[in-house]
């Protein structure tokens, strides 16, 4: 190791920073991050150490430089050592890493955090300090997207629309209507909705005399939605943007701005029946995209439970511990054992039992096989599941989309609200981006039958069952395919492109171009007076633009009009008021 801090010191200190909606780094920071050679293992001798430097590393050249300056009461000035105390007091270069994100969006221990998501513990946000400014040391603006943001230009919004396309697709095919919820929502409506992700909420801050946050997802949104307006029963589709304050791994299609693409049945129905139709809609859509084999993990709350009491877990500790086992498909059972034990407070005999369970999966055997289980047999949550989800298997084999399932007994879904059967879609094969691993989930959904009571006074339930599709990773898997495949999307759904090969026939184009448009038909054309023809034409093919509808002096003498396919290059001439009929008939035919 390179002459420094002790690293235990180092580790310790920064046991007390939080994650959950971004460490608001100094410049104290910054020196540490030289001056201290980080461990590349993957054991749990410094794991603090190593998600401080992930998170750090996660800062660009020019957002580091952009660093507040640390203070005399910054606990990383104080509490370590002379060498890093003496790196503090003069200015140093920034490392040489500078990865767009961090790797994995790791939480050290939990803490609140201030509004905008930008916290160290024990100090406060300055509401004009150089960092929200985004101005450097020199005082010179960074222009730039907010951290965990980004701007979409003509061809990503082209293949957006295309998965955006297949989606609507699905969900109107299975007969769902749409509506539409604001943006945000009074406070008290998402509070205590989301276990240990309410953390990961965006407040407002006070406005008219109403405490606001930003929407964290569809779902609750939906469930205030149907309680407010007694609905006893819809299948609605709702996609729209959602803000959470987590640490944004871009490259994988995390964010802190981003689509959900929700589809939920509400209502009293026979079991399982909802909740196979939305397996199947997950499978359709999927298929239609194409980007390779997946897998959708299926599992049931009421078995997890089953499994918790029968362990010895307190009741009160349910939702903690589904929480942890949460993260087994991310983190391995022996940090997610270390979480139940260490943060949780279990018994470590009693995870150990835990870990016999949540390790397994498999198909409809292992189902029977559980079910049979001495430890589980005696347990009514947990027959009630494996029920529930033998039924599962057999709608979902006559719907054509049970191949793909498989029975995860570590699929927990950390929210608090779901009750029943959960699921989750995962891309298989590949979906590797280097050291980022592969790209998470991609759908994901269950039952959460107690919701919508939650909000109506007379604590009416209402049963729901939904999924939620995670377009950003789903885009960034379909841009990567296509671009590999070298299938270029158009940006432009321009069908005809009205060119003129004379000078002075600005008016016969702009006649064109009205006629056409007032048949409905997308066509465009130059904006300049006197265009070259070959850059008309050249500008129609570099944009995939169909057909060109071409005119000079001798066309518009003679009453006609040549239409040019960009791709054959063939060339139809036929008369003016033929015009938009020939149009749709060679578009109708492409």
């Amino acid at each position: 190791m390179e002459k420094g801090p002790p690293l235990e010191l180092v580790d310790a200190h920064l046991s007390e920073y939080s994650y959950i909606g971004g460490h608001r780094p100094t410049q104290a920071d910054r020196a540490v991050l030289n001056a201290v050679c980080v461990p590349c293992d993957r054991s749990n001798t410094f794991p603090n150490l190593r998600r401080w430097a992930a998170h750090m590393e996660s800062f660009t050249r020019s957002e580091m430089q952009a660093f507040p300056p640390h203070t005399e009461s910054c606990k990383m000035d104080n509490q370590l050592s002379d060498l890093v105390n003496k790196e503090l007091k003069v200015d140093v270069a920034a490392p040489n890493k500078s990865p767009e994100n961090d790797k994995a969006g790791n939480h050290s221990k939990r803490t609140e955090n201030d509004k905008d998501g930008n916290h160290s513990k024990g100090s406060q946000n300055e509401k004009g300090g150089s960092q929200s400014k985004g101005k450097g040391k020199s005082g010179k603006f960074v222009l730039k997207t907010p951290k965990g943001t980004r701007d979409y230009g003509p061809m990503e919004m082209a293949y957006r629309r295309e998965v955006f396309n297949v989606i609507y697709s699905v969900f109107h095919m299975h007969g769902a209507v749409q509506i539409e919820t604001p943006v945000f929502e009074l406070k008290d409506v998402l509070t205590g909705k989301y276990g240990e992700d309410s953390k990961l909420i965006y407040d407002l801050e006070d406005q008219g005399g109403e405490i606001l946050s930003l929407r964290y997802d569809l779902t609750v949104p939906f469930a205030r939605y149907v309680a407010m307006n007694k609905i006893d029963n819809i299948k609605r589709y709702h996609v729209a943007r959602v803000y959470r304050r987590d640490s944004p791994a871009m490259t994988r299609g995390r964010y802190r701005e981003f689509y959900q693409c929700d589809f939920d049945i509400a209502g009293q129905f026979d079991a399982m029946i909802p909740d196979a139709e939305c397996v199947q809609l997950v499978h359709q859509v999927l298929s239609k995209l194409g980007l390779g084999e997946f897998t959708i993990k299926i599992n049931h709350r009421k078995i997890l439970d089953g499994v918790f009491g029968s362990c010895g877990v307190p009741s009160e500790k349910f939702r903690p511990i589904c929480s942890a086992v949460d993260k087994l498909d991310k983190s391995p059972w022996e940090e997610v054992r270390k979480e139940m034990v260490d943060e949780k407070g279990l018994d470590e005999e009693v995870a150990d039992k835990i870990g016999n369970y949540v390790k397994l999966s498999g198909r409809e055997e292992l189902l029977e096989t559980l079910a049979n289980d001495e430890l589980l047999k005696s347990s009514p949550s947990a027959q009630a599941g494996f029920a529930d989800l033998k039924l599962l298997f057999q709608y979902c084999k006559s719907l054509g989309c049970a191949e793909h399932l498989v029975f995860d007994m570590g699929l927990a879904r950390g929210l608090d609200y779901y009750t029943g059967v959960i699921y989750e879609a995962v891309l298989t094969a590949g979906q590797n981006f280097g050291e980022e691993g592969p790209v998470g989930s991609v759908a994901g959904g269950g039952r959460y039958d107690g919701l919508v009571g939650m909000f109506d006074p007379k604590k009416k339930t209402v049963p729901c069952v939904g999924l939620s599709f995670g377009i950003e990773r789903l885009f960034t898997i379909y841009e990567q395919k296509m671009r590999a495949e070298s299938n270029k999307v158009r940006a432009t759904q321009t069908e005809v492109f009205v060119v003129t090969a004379c000078k002075g026939m600005v008016h016969e184009r702009l006649k064109l171009l009205g006629l056409l448009h007032e048949a409905g038909i997308k066509a465009e054309g130059s904006y300049k007076n006197n265009p070259k023809i070959l850059n008309q034409l050249q500008y129609a093919e570099d944009n995939k633009i169909p057909l060109v509808a071409l005119i000079g002096e001798s066309e518009v003498e003679a009453g006609v009009v040549k239409i040019r396919d960009t791709v054959t290059r063939e060339e139809t001439t036929i008369k003016r008021e033929e015009l938009v009929e020939t149009v749709r008939q060679k578009l109708g035919g492409l």
